[in-house]
């Protein structure tokens, strides 16, 4: 890893190296979950696993973001956040490895791995971040959220050519290995390091930042947000097919959605600067999200095109700002860390609930109207804590060393 002084601001060409590598980075943290879905009906073909056992794998990856980011501050405090990253992207590509071996324990197995892999990293890019860019933070925030959906729009629009190039889903799944461990080598020969600022030390206890509601706020937000996000990687084609739509348009619609996410993603945050603070633009991306998806399910069939449109724009903008209330709400690097852990760890637990839902709600026959309803439902409650998570506040240590809210 590249050595940088104790003191002192990094040349432009080490910040472009940074931004270079947090993208591809990025890049990684989203084809491991995008990828399975469209392979869905393979798997159950070939392994004879049951719908429920289905549902368990599509939310197996997203519980496990949420049961390992709070171990990304622990690691950064014993590892350095650099290794701790680096040990995130070698689980990652051990994992994907591990789903190439034709048996069903080695598929859930590797699938846990991958989950665990992403809540670590992807706790820890925000508060590298932070520190690396304090000024421009919530814009590069931006460009990572872009390059976690390129990554989204790959996997999925690429799990099929690849299972059929490769000869089976098993090893189109194992591919993206490669992709990770291009990452790591990068990141281990590249990576700056400042020891100085080894994240998340210091800056109040994470018992302080749980007791703050602004901390519980951006949570929840990204919790509710989050589970839309999951249950349209999981079962967005599956609901379009349910709709009447064919296979392969259910698999390019899902495929336009995501790449759509990608300018959203990069232009939600430019758009946040606009206003006092982050409210209005929050409640304008969960509108998108929620006229996306009852236009889909539910609308007039020769507006699904439009709906496909507005979902992505609302679900690449939401989570864009939803990882950017977290620099913003963050008053340094170190508390970046332990909000990105809170927010992360506990939002990803709770987003889990979403694409399992779903998937209940399928074994028990409810129809579309139905589910419909409880996607409106979580659009609005999202809503509710966006009024507060978006407001101008910030976590800050006082002189007295305690976490408070300014």
């Amino acid at each position: 890893m590249t050595n940088q002084p104790a003191t002192g601001h990094p040349s432009r060409g080490a910040l472009a190296l940074f931004i270079g590598l947090m993208v591809l980075v990025g890049l990684n943290l989203r084809p491991a979950l995008s990828s399975l879905a469209p392979v869905l009906t393979r798997i159950q073909q070939d392994t004879g696993l049951s719908a429920l056992s289905i549902g368990a794998l599509t939310t197996l990856p997203v519980l496990c973001l949420g049961l390992f980011a709070p171990m990304a501050p622990w690691l950064a405090r014993r590892l350095g956040a650099e290794r701790a990253l680096a040990a995130g992207l070698g689980l990652l590509a051990a994992g994907l490895a591990l789903r190439g071996l034709p048996a069903v324990p080695a598929l859930f197995l590797g699938t846990l791995m991958v989950g665990a892999a992403i809540g670590i990293a992807g706790t820890l890019l925000p508060a590298l971040v932070k520190r690396e860019l304090p000024a421009g933070a919530d814009l590069m925030t931006g460009v990572y959220t872009m390059a976690l959906c390129l990554g989204g729009a790959l996997g999925a629009g690429l799990s099929i050519p690849l299972s059929e190039w490769l000869g089976g889903w098993h090893l189109g799944l194992a591919s993206w290995a490669a992709l990770a461990l291009l990452a790591l080598v990068a990141w281990l020969a590249l990576a700056p390091h400042r020891d100085e600022t080894a994240l998340p030390g210091g800056g109040g206890s994470m018992r302080a930042v749980l007791g703050q509601p602004l901390a519980w706020q951006v949570m929840l937000f990204m919790g509710l947000q989050s589970s839309l996000a999951y249950i349209v990687f999981g079962w967005l084609p599956t609901l379009l097919v349910a709709r009447g739509y064919g296979e392969a348009e259910a698999g390019w619609m899902m495929g336009a959605s995501v790449m759509v996410q990608l300018p959203a993603a990069l232009a939600a945050p430019w758009l946040a600067r606009l206003g006092r603070d982050q409210r209005p633009a929050l409640l304008t991306v969960l509108a998108l999200i929620a006229s996306g998806f009852w236009l889909l399910l539910v609308g007039p069939a020769y507006l699904r095109w439009l709906g496909i449109v507005l979902l992505g724009l609302g679900q690449g903008g939401g989570f864009s700002l939803a990882l950017t209330l977290i620099v913003l709400r963050s008053g340094n690097s170190r508390l970046a860390g332990k909000l990105s852990g809170l927010a992360q760890g506990g939002g990803y637990t709770l987003a889990a609930l979403g694409p399992l839902g779903v998937g209940v709600m399928l074994q028990l026959g409810l129809g579309l109207d139905a589910i419909t309803a409880v996607l409106m439902t979580v659009c609005a409650l999202a809503g509710f804590f966006a009024l507060f998570a978006g407001r101008n506040r910030r976590l800050e240590v006082d002189n007295a060393g305690r976490v408070v809210t300014r």
